[in-house]
C-alpha cells in the first residue's frame, strides 16, 4: 500500500536518523562532513573531514575502529548528513586524482559493494581521463566535460535527478534519472589522490 507523501517522508526521516545521519532541511543546501566510521581503511580523512585522501591499506587508515557502518572491501566514503527532499548543490576540488567516482547512495548501500556497482548508487566516474555515468555496473559515456579540478553535482530530489556541473560555465553537462526510494547520501570513491568536499551551498542562479 502507498503511504501518504507526508507519512513516507517522516519514515524516511526516521530511518536516516535510525541509521546515525544528520537529515538535511529542504529549504536550504545540504551542508555535509564525510563520515570516518563508513571509510575504507585506505581513506583518511583531513580538513575537518570534508576532504579524503587516498593510501595504500596498512598506511594511511583512519582512526575509526573496525565496524559494521565501514566499508570493508572498496575506498568508499560516505557523508554524514542525509537528503530526503529539495535542491541540492556541492562542490568537489579534485587533487591529484585520476580515478574517482561521486554521487549519492541510499544511507544503507551494502558495505561489502562499491557505488556504481549496484541500483542503489548513482554516480560520475572519472577514469583514463574520461567521465561516465554509472548505475549498476554500467557505464556510459559523458561528452563536454574534460579534466577536472572542480565540479559540481546538483540533486534534486522529487525530480529523481542528479545532475554533474561545469563549474566554470554554471551549466548542468549531464543528468542522470534516479529511482530513489528513501534517504540518500552525497557518496565518494577514489583510488589516487585527494578529494575536497564544499557544502552548505546555494544553487547557482540558472540551475
Amino acid at each position: 500500500m502507498a503511504l501518504p507523501f507526508a507519512r513516507s517522508l517522516c519514515l524516511c526521516r526516521c530511518g536516516a536518523k535510525r541509521l546515525g545521519f544528520v537529515v538535511a532541511e529542504a529549504r536550504r543546501g545540504v551542508s555535509f562532513k564525510l563520515e570516518e566510521k563508513t571509510a575504507h581503511s585506505s581513506l583518511a580523512l583531513f580538513k575537518g573531514d570534508t576532504g579524503v585522501k587516498y593510501g595504500m591499506v596498512g598506511l594511511e587508515p583512519t582512526t575509526s575502529a573496525l565496524n559494521v557502518e565501514r566499508f570493508r572491501e572498496w575506498a568508499v566514503v560516505l557523508a554524514d548528513t542525509a537528503v530526503t527532499s529539495g535542491r541540492h548543490y556541492w562542490e568537489v576540488t579534485v587533487k591529484r586524482s585520476q580515478q574517482f567516482r561521486i554521487g549519492v547512495a541510499d544511507v544503507d548501500i551494502s558495505r561489502d559493494s562499491c557505488i556504481g556497482v549496484d541500483d542503489r548508487s548513482w554516480v560520475f566516474t572519472y577514469a583514463q581521463r574520461k567521465w561516465h555515468t554509472m548505475l549498476a555496473n554500467e557505464k556510459a559515456p559523458i561528452e563536454g566535460i574534460g579534466q577536472p579540478e572542480k565540479v559540481g553535482l546538483l540533486l534534486e530530489y522529487e525530480a529523481r535527478k542528479l545532475s554533474l556541473v561545469d563549474v566554470n560555465r554554471i551549466a548542468v553537462v549531464h543528468t542522470l534519472q534516479t529511482d530513489f526510494r528513501g534517504p540518500v547520501v552525497p557518496a565518494f570513491a577514489l583510488w589516487d589522490g585527494e578529494l575536497l568536499t564544499h557544502s552548505g551551498l546555494e544553487v547557482p542562479e540558472g540551475l
